[in-house]
Order: C-alpha cells, then structure tokens, then sequence
C-alpha cells in the first residue's frame, strides 16, 4: 500500500501552545509562531504523493487549515509522547502501509524534499530519523512497529535522540540519518528564522 505521513498538531489556542517560547514572548506572539508554523508544515505536505494524517493533541478540529479531503484526521491516544507517537504507527500500520514517517508541526527547515527523501531511504533502512538540534528528532520513518522507540525515553529532553539510536542499534535495525535541523522551542531557536516573529 501507499506510503503515509503522520503530522502531530495541536489546536491553535492562546495559552495552550509553544508554552516554553511563551514564557519569553507572550502568549499571544507564541501563538502566531505556532500558526506560522503549523502553515509551513501543511505547506510543505500538501504537495507530498503519500496518505496524510493529521493526529490532534486534544479535540480533533473539523473547519482548519488541514482540509479534510486532503488530509485524515485522528485524535492522538495515551499518556505521554512515546505512546502517543507508537500507538499512530501501530494504527497506520494495521490499516496495510508499508512505510509511515511521523513529523510534528514546529520544524520551519523541513522540506517536502526532506520528507520525499526520507521516503525514499526506507527502501533500504528500517529507520528513518532526522535529528533536531536540541537533541530530540523532528522526523521518524518506520517500515514495522517498533514498540522500543517509544518506551523508556525522558521526552522534550536532550538525550531523546541519543537513546532512540541506541535502541536501534541494539535491535541491529538498518538506519538513516537526515541532516540536523532545528525546532522552534525557545527565543534562541528563532533566531535563524525571524519572519516568524514578524
């Protein structure tokens, strides 16, 4: 079967999103850098020849910017990141895909050619990942359930990265690593990308 992207979103709402980049800004200007984010992301999927998912954080939103006849939309399940991220995998997988890559919506270097690309390597890689600056990944491609990724992980910390390799290499999985890029968390990470803040 097709190939087929999950993009993790949450509801554009004052208070409830960027909350770290808040804390510098306000919550009013995180909440434009989120929208400007989150267009950006659909932007660069749109385009993409895959299946495209939209999994919502909270309540999943009907009238947005994801158009429904071009993306599906899902609610995410569970308890923290890890098993919310295994739980879409595991759903996409049961539905017949063969290869499915997870991103989120605050990565404003991603291409459609990154994502095109990572695609791509999953011919030869059981695991796709793309490494984010502060230690965590902005992009995650599969071709099974792998039920280790997502356990065991202090999630959002530096060491998510690191811990997710080494899970892979104990497993004796084939990986690929895309180049190092940046999510928007902080002040500091909008510095190479100041239109968001314009």
């Amino acid at each position: 079967m097709e190939n087929a992207i999950i993009i993790f979103v949450r509801k554009p709402e004052l208070g409830k999103v960027k909350t770290r980049l808040a804390k510098d800004i306000g919550d009013e200007a995180a909440l434009q850098v989120y929208k400007k984010l989150m267009l950006h992301t659909h932007n660069i999927t749109a385009p993409l020849q895959c299946h495209k998912y939209v999994f919502y954080a909270s309540e999943i939103v009907e009238n947005d910017l994801w158009d429904s006849s071009m993306y599906y939309k899902k609610a995410q399940v569970g308890t923290d990141l890890g098993s919310r991220m295994q739980q879409a995998f595991d759903s996409l997988f049961l539905l017949g895909y063969n290869k499915v890559i997870i991103i989120g919506s605050d990565c404003p270097g991603l291409t459609a050619n990154d994502i095109e690309n990572a695609f791509e390597r999953l011919h030869n890689s059981d695991v796709v990942l793309g490494p984010a600056v502060d230690g965590g990944y902005y992009l995650l491609g599969l071709t099974q359930p792998f039920p280790q990724l997502f356990t065991n992980k202090n999630w959002s910390t530096e060491s998510v990265f690191a811990d997710t390799i080494a899970d892979i290499k104990q497993s004796r999985k084939q990986y690929s690593l895309l180049e190092k890029l940046t999510d928007i968390d902080t002040v500091a990470d909008l510095e190479n990308y100041p239109y968001l803040l314009g």
